[in-house]
């Protein structure tokens, strides 16, 4: 008799939690755009950039390519002869599409262990150390984001051995990230004073 009050609670749990869920972007290809609908997730990029000197354009156009912003993103299926579903190609999540190992070391590294994959705090202040990252081992600059997305993808390791040569559509998708970080970085100059001057509602709803 008491399992019915109880089957309610976990329903309206289920249902509470799934609208609290962000939506991705109507407009993903504007920046302005992108942080007037989430005020909150500029306020987290700039956080991130502080912390690590890299600039917002460039992770938010490496998220936009690994995941379209959503928070739940997964990898594409793995098939067992061909058509037996058999798990996920990998280990990648959330916003930043990280792999369960390399999320690790970066909780490890920062100490940030109550870090999500589908937090936005959490993923783009991943993505903003992993450029940082490349930086200090592959002296990548942290505006490139044609090296930066190929590090991103084959990893510093790949990157020393320029596996990426041998995939021209992955060369292809870093210059498609490159270009909209330059486009995303003009953007964001157009409106990143009135984003600035919003400092009253992080106060009110941060």
């Amino acid at each position: 008799m008491n399992k019915i009050p109880v089957l309610i609670f976990v329903i309206l749990s289920t249902l509470l939690l799934s609208s609290c869920a962000t939506p991705p972007p109507k407009n993903p290809e504007n920046l302005c755009e992108i942080f007037r609908e989430h005020r909150d997730w500029y306020f987290a990029a700039k956080d991130a950039r502080d912390r690590w000197g890299t600039p917002i354009h460039v992770p938010m156009s490496m998220m936009y390519q690994e995941s379209s912003f959503r928070n739940d993103a997964l990898p594409p299926r793995d098939y067992l002869l061909g058509f037996i579903p058999w798990g996920r190609v990998s280990t990648a999540y959330g916003y930043s599409q990280a792999k369960t190992m390399t999320w690790k070391d970066y909780i490890r590294e920062t100490g940030n262990s109550g870090a999500d994959r589908d937090d936005f705090d959490d993923a783009v202040d991943f993505m903003a150390w992993f450029i940082f990252k490349t930086n200090k081992i592959n002296r990548v600059s942290k505006w490139d984001g044609y090296n930066q997305y190929l590090n991103y993808h084959e990893g510093w390791g790949g990157f020393q051995r320029k596996s990426y040569v041998k995939k021209q559509w992955l060369m292809k998708v870093a210059r498609k990230v490159d270009n909209r970080a330059r486009r995303y970085s003009g953007q964001l100059k157009s409106c990143e004073a009135e984003l600035n001057e919003s400092s009253l509602w992080r106060w009110l709803f941060g």
